[in-house]
């Protein structure tokens, strides 16, 4: 379980390092980027299907069942991928998101 919680934690620091000094329409033109973000959310969203029920219910704050959708949302674009909503999720949710699976991470050190 700490494999896919470290799985989500790499794909985030990935994604930070990938969208770093870049603004929305830069990231929307330059498709190696947003196409590495995307590969990344799909890693976090296959990571979190594999996240056991009882973590997810001891830790319900954070979002997993939108974390999966998400993935979903984005691997059945068929016409094209709302890069605004990549982009906010970047700026708006992965922060807060890090900082959950960092605690996550810990308590479960903590409990050894």
């Amino acid at each position: 379980m700490k494999l896919y919680l470290r799985d989500i934690l790499d794909a985030i620091n990935a994604i930070e390092k990938f969208v770093e000094g870049m603004d929305f329409e830069g990231f929307k033109e330059d498709d190696k980027t947003s196409s590495a973000v995307i590969r990344k959310f799909e890693i976090i969203g296959e990571a979190t299907r594999n996240i056991p029920k009882s973590i997810k219910e001891k830790y319900p704050h954070i979002p997993w069942k939108e974390m999966a959708g998400f993935r979903d949302k984005l691997i059945h674009f068929y016409f094209g991928i709302k890069y605004e909503l990549v982009w906010d999720t970047v700026k708006l949710r992965l922060p807060e998101l890090k900082e959950n699976i960092q605690k996550v991470l810990k308590d479960m050190e903590e409990e050894k």
